[in-house]
């Protein structure tokens, strides 16, 4: 049964067995899932993180981006979680999907880049403590 909305239910810990309709969010481990929209019953798992998927909750329900592509599964499903509703996508090529990787790569590479960049090295710790000393 292919679902057209979906709720979210905010959760410590991932319960065993998921039920059709709920997208479970664990924020203490930065995690979400839920069963696959399609009614394949596939768990679906999705990161959470700035660099991973994003949650965002609203009076009319979640909405999970980027879209959630079920490349392993043999459902093969494609779809974006908006405001609580389901909205489906076109299914990829094999080709759409390894850009899609190569991109989600790519995301994570340059926000790793920047986040090392603007930390200072190891001199520059050494300094930032001496100075602190001096602050209070």
């Amino acid at each position: 049964m292919k679902l057209d909305s979906i709720m979210s239910q905010r959760v410590e810990f991932m319960p065993k067995k998921l039920d059709h309709g709920i997208l479970y969010i664990s924020e203490k481990y930065g995690t979400a899932a839920h069963l696959c929209a399609c009614g394949c019953g596939a768990k679906i798992r999705t990161p959470l993180g700035p660099t991973e998927w994003n949650v965002k909750e609203a009076d009319a329900g979640p909405s999970l981006w980027p879209s959630v592509g079920n490349w392993q599964q043999a459902c093969q499903s494609h779809y974006v979680i908006r405001n609580g509703k389901i909205v489906w996508c076109g299914q990829w090529t094999p080709e759409q999907i390894l850009a899609g990787r190569d991109k989600e790569e790519a995301r994570r590479k340059a926000y790793y880049e920047t986040k090392a960049a603007a930390r200072p090295g190891r001199l520059g710790r050494i300094w930032q403590w001496i100075t602190s000393w001096f602050s209070k």
